[in-house]
């Protein structure tokens, strides 16, 4: 019921974009944790923008349009986003390999460091990345817009 009520919300508010896309489907991410609704578009520009922020633009307002209507069509909890042209999906693909290459950079110099400044769905994704992960540990530094996080390189004790 929440996936098709936000499949038709989606394809309605492009619509009334008049932006010529088409929706291609549903998929999983994080291992069912996230919805993925796919778009597809001639005109990516349009709906992805600089850096992604018309994007991150439309995936608000969805979600909002998803919180007021979920008491009303009794709706359950869905975390999900909107991604067009797989933009997202290559973003976080630049991220995870970006913030590897940057642990192991840590790792080497068995020292702290600083990724360039990131959105807050950013800064997320890449404390996701490393938790669980022994001998790394992240966490978010700076105010607005040039908040960042930090990798640690965490020495485990020897026995």
């Amino acid at each position: 019921m929440e996936q098709s009520f936000i499949k038709e919300t989606v394809e309605q508010l492009l619509l009334k974009l008049c932006v010529n896309a088409r929706f291609l489907g549903v998929s999983e991410l994080n291992n069912g944790e996230i919805l993925k609704f796919s778009v597809t578009t001639d005109e990516p520009y349009l709906l992805v923008g600089d850096g992604g922020r018309a994007l991150m633009a439309l995936n608000h307002v969805m979600k909002k349009i998803y919180e007021r209507q979920r008491e009303k069509k009794s709706l359950g909890e869905c975390n999900f986003m909107i991604d067009v042209n797989d933009y997202q999906e290559r973003r976080i693909g630049e991220l995870r390999t970006k913030a590897t290459i940057m642990a192991e950079r840590a790792r080497f110099f068995k020292s702290n460091v600083e990724l360039d400044p990131m959105n807050p769905y950013e800064r997320m994704i890449v404390h996701s990345f490393f938790s669980g992960v022994p001998d790394i540990e992240t966490e978010s530094t700076g105010e607005g817009r040039d908040r960042r996080v930090v990798i640690k390189y965490i020495e485990s004790p020897l026995f």
